[in-house]
């Protein structure tokens, strides 16, 4: 049975179609955050993580010494804090964990590999805040999951200390678009479609081959990553993405926890108020984190 829930928010977004100017789609991106009120027990404080904005986020249940690193989606040219707090506050209420989101550099503006530096550049903070990596997770939505898992390959190769895991919630992986599900599922997905995903790469890349790996990471070597958690939903374009991402990295002896939601498109987690499914899943990534940053 298809979840009744679902559909009302795709009536919603069929509401408020995708605009064409980029300024706009950052502006309609934002105003689907701004639908959902964030909770009054959750404290939030403004920071500087080595020169790239962010922002903390803390609930009752937090444990000082946990930290969720936070990427949000969009594609790499839209998306803020201000259209994923109430999501990544709620996700640190179930893991007991600080979020540390972080406001990296756009494109067109700032192309690959802007955002990645910022990210790296965001973790290097924590450490010299003296945060144990262990006690460390890096999360991130759609784009934000492919740069988290290109930021852990970045770490490794720079031989920094890796983070205890790594949620990706629906990960966009793969620039050149070529799994099958942007086409079997392209009639259902009510968000991202491949002519979109084109367009936002060559913004990103800037003239980069699509297959860089630090760019699109299911073409990295990911041996040594930590533990890492998939969420996708099966009418999503991008499911194969997060497939694919969990077959190359089983294959390099990655622990790796895929998890396919019946019915549920791109980035339901963040209409989590509204949704079980989002609820349930968030909860799943609490779960995850806590195992691992126990």
């Amino acid at each position: 049975m298809a979840d009744a829930e679902i559909d009302v928010i795709r009536q919603m977004l069929a509401s408020s179609p995708r605009p064409a100017g980029l300024s706009e789609r950052r502006r309609r991106l934002d105003a689907l955050g701004a639908r959902y009120s964030l909770p009054t027990d959750v404290q939030v404080e403004a920071a500087d993580a080595n020169g790239v904005a962010a922002e903390w986020t803390r609930t009752p249940e937090a444990e000082a010494s946990r930290v969720i690193l936070f990427l949000h989606g969009g594609g790499y040219v839209s998306g803020s804090l201000d259209s994923h707090r109430h999501m990544f506050g709620q996700a640190g209420r179930e893991a007991r964990a600080c979020t540390f989101a972080l406001a990296y550099r756009l494109a067109p503006e700032h192309p690959f590999p802007a955002a990645l530096e910022d990210v790296t550049a965001g973790y290097d903070f924590l450490l010299s805040e003296g945060f144990d990596p262990k006690r460390i997770a890096v999360a991130g939505e759609s784009a934000g999951g492919g740069l988290a898992i290109a930021t852990l390959v970045s770490l490794r190769d720079r031989g920094v200390p890796l983070p205890a895991c790594v949620w990706c919630s629906s990960p966009w992986v793969d620039l050149e678009a070529i799994g099958g599900s942007m086409t079997t599922k392209a009639s259902i997905d009510p968000l991202i479609q491949k002519p979109y995903l084109t367009e936002l790469a060559a913004a990103y890349l800037n003239g980069a081959d699509p297959r860089t790996p630090l760019a699109s990471p299911i073409y990295a070597d990911l041996r040594g990553l930590p533990p890492v958690l998939i969420q996708v939903g099966s009418a999503e374009t991008l499911l194969d993405d997060a497939v694919r991402l969990a077959s190359v990295a089983g294959a390099a002896d990655v622990r790796v926890t895929l998890e396919v939601w019946p019915d549920m498109i791109h980035a339901w987690h963040l209409f989590y108020q509204q949704l079980t499914a989002g609820r349930r899943a968030l909860a799943r990534v609490g779960a995850f984190l806590c195992c691992h940053l126990a």
